[in-house]
């Protein structure tokens, strides 16, 4: 994890902390999850076929050229493989789909929903649904793994 940039001093939350907002739990797991794959370990709701998931590889750039929320996400890929976060469909979560070949990556759809840096309070969140933030595919360097919708580049952190 640490070779390709998804794990710093403090951990797989440094790797997102300059990639998305908030605390992003369900980011998190999902590369802890994504470690599990690749060993066999991990047990999945569903498996998409070899075909399934390489027609959502090639999909997920133009898709996510433009802003998608969940009822989206889910209408157009169907019920993922395994969710990290709540089903409380306010809130934010990742949504993860694999394949039946433990060699293909896994797919990551992150999403996000919260109140604006300086609100303050975090009650009630911006939008009536979480808002995709980015999708997350492959085995190369962690950032470069992120192909981020037009929210998702406006509500990046400033690391600067």
């Amino acid at each position: 994890m640490e070779s390709r940039g998804a794990f710093t001093s403090i951990g797989v939350k440094g790797a997102f902390r300059a990639l998305v907002p908030g605390d992003y739990e369900g980011g998190v797991a999902s590369v802890y999850a994504e470690f599990a794959h690749g060993r066999g370990w991990l047990e999945a709701d569903r498996v998409l076929t070899a075909e399934e998931h390489e027609s959502m590889r090639q999909e997920l750039r133009t898709w996510a050229a433009q802003d998608r929320v969940l009822s989206e996400v889910l209408e157009t890929f169907g019920p993922p493989s395994v969710l990290f976060g709540g089903s409380n469909p306010l809130y934010g979560k990742t949504l993860g789909y694999l394949a039946e070949q433990v060699k293909e990556p896994m797919i990551f759809f992150h999403l996000w929903n919260g109140t604006d840096p300086d609100a303050e309070s975090t009650w009630p969140p911006i939008y009536g649904e979480p808002v995709l933030l980015a999708v997350r595919c492959g085995t190369g360097p962690f950032r470069d793994t992120f192909t981020f919708t037009p929210e998702g580049k406006k509500r990046r952190p400033d690391t600067e």
